[in-house]
């Protein structure tokens, strides 16, 4: 069975919905573990709670990034995972990262990319007044949030709303499509061929999977 490693940074919701897309046998593969840049990142507990290895390694254990990614990559690949996940990862990756995994690590970022890459996305759009929201499902490269975009799901906002409320519509929909998404990977149907990602392989558009068509 496919093998699957998490990297979180804090409380861990969409790693939740992967575990349990995984116990429901939604995701055809196995958590194998779970890794946050934060020690008391709640994530780590949801790893623990359902059994799955959890490990932590802050900044200042070590000399820079380079260092840092070095020995996480070491200690990703003690695992042997076919597909990396970033499920609120909240540190930029190296370059050697990056590379290192190319082609087998995705990311979640609460944008229709390629709007609003980076931080603060919710604020952006009450401030832009947005009719429209949600969040993209992309593969990872060296452009920050500019990978492939592989599914996005739309949420509508409302006159009155506030950073919490799409914030919590948002991660509804996360909570929905990430899985799916991993469980495309593990069945063999996704993948990333140059900058394009291919799923059944058909190249999706530049907004990712349509399910509309």
């Amino acid at each position: 069975m496919k093998r699957i490693v998490v990297l979180i940074s804090g409380n861990g919701s969409n790693l939740q919905a992967i575990i349990d897309a995984c116990k429901l046998k939604k995701i055809n593969g196995t958590l194998s573990a779970v890794f946050s840049n934060k020690a008391d990142a709640f994530g780590l507990e949801r790893a623990r709670v359902a059994g799955i290895p959890a490990h932590a390694l802050t900044a200042s254990q070590f000399a820079d990034r380079a260092a840092f990614d070095r020995e996480l990559i070491q200690e990703i690949n003690a695992y042997a995972p076919d597909l990396v996940v970033l499920a609120g990862y909240m540190r930029i990756l190296s370059p050697e990262f990056v590379a290192r995994y190319s082609g087998r690590l995705i990311n979640i970022h609460p944008s229709l990319l390629p709007k609003y890459p980076g931080l603060n996305t919710h604020r952006q759009v009450l401030e832009n007044g947005d009719e429209e929201h949600g969040t993209s499902v992309h593969f990872v490269t060296d452009e920050l949030d500019g990978g492939p975009v592989i599914l996005q799901a739309k949420i509508p906002v409302f006159e009155g709303d506030d950073e919490d409320e799409i914030t919590a519509r948002v991660q509804h929909q996360e909570h929905a499509i990430y899985p799916l998404v991993v469980s495309w990977f593990m069945e063999g149907r996704l993948e990333m061929r140059g900058n394009s990602a291919w799923l059944d392989g058909k190249e999706l558009p530049k907004q990712g999977y349509a399910a509309e068509e």
